[in-house]
């Protein structure tokens, strides 16, 4: 009797354990409840990178921005734009300084290893802005590679880690402001921005003194853009997956990329 009570007890004591459990996976983060209750959605985006976040005025516009507003509209919430860096966009999310971080952001196994990304989005490569006068100097990346040749990258990001690994040889500077950078090739004062396919096209439209080199054949495997979000709540998680495949399934994303990337 003793051995089937104490069996009983035993029975009862996992099952409260096992309860319990289950309990607290089920409880959600508190993410989502925040900004249901607060109706706002706090963006974080570096703002320099265009066409797709750029600093304009009071607020922001680009390619990103379009999405995510009306991401945010379609929940009924607002925006609170927080300005953040490259260097620091990895480091500030994880901090809850924002609950998404948008603004032309490479999807890599690295960030994905540390934090949520939506689907991926305008497909790209590597390629380099350089003076126009200067373009057939460049046919290969070794003839960026060389002694000679400067060039200007912006800290934190993946271009800067392309220049580092690949342009060893080449007279590398910082230049922190990355929007400003394309000025300054124009104007002589460096030879070669590493960027991506749509931040070198927008450059070289605007700007006849600028060329947009390897488009055709980028000097990377290509590769896609996408939001960064935390991982602290499934269901917030949940309901932003759901906001971008509606935006997409309604032509939303087609419609911000008919504006910006063309």
């Amino acid at each position: 009797m003793q051995t089937i009570t104490r069996r009983l007890a035993m029975v009862a004591a996992c099952l409260v354990i096992s309860t319990a459990g289950l309990g607290s996976a089920a409880v959600a983060g508190p993410r989502l409840d925040r900004i249901t209750e607060s109706k706002t959605l706090r963006v974080g985006t570096p703002g320099d990178y265009r066409p797709f976040a750029i600093k304009a005025g009071d607020g922001y516009e680009g390619h990103d921005i379009d999405i995510i507003e009306k991401l945010a509209t379609d929940q009924g919430w607002t925006i609170e734009y927080v300005q953040t860096s490259w260097p620091n966009l990895m480091a500030d999310l994880q901090a809850d300084k924002f609950d998404v971080a948008v603004g032309g952001i490479t999807r890599n196994a690295n960030r994905i290893g540390k934090v949520a990304m939506l689907p991926g989005y305008a497909s790209f490569g590597k390629v380099a802005l350089v003076r126009r006068e200067d373009a057939d100097k460049f046919k290969a990346l070794e003839d960026l590679n060389k002694p000679d040749v400067r060039v200007i990258k912006n800290p934190g990001g993946t271009n800067e880690a392309f220049v580092l690994a690949n342009l060893g040889n080449a007279q590398v500077s910082t230049h922190e402001k990355n929007a400003e950078i394309p000025a300054l090739i124009a104007e002589g004062k460096g030879d070669v921005m590493i960027t991506e396919t749509y931040e070198a096209l927008h450059y070289s439209n605007a700007d006849p003194r600028l060329a947009a080199i390897f488009i055709d054949d980028p000097l990377t495997p290509e590769s896609f853009l996408g939001f960064m979000l935390p991982v602290d709540d499934n269901d917030y998680l949940r309901v932003m997956e759901f906001a971008w495949d509606l935006n997409d399934k309604r032509g939303e994303l087609d419609n911000a990329a008919e504006r910006w990337l063309k």
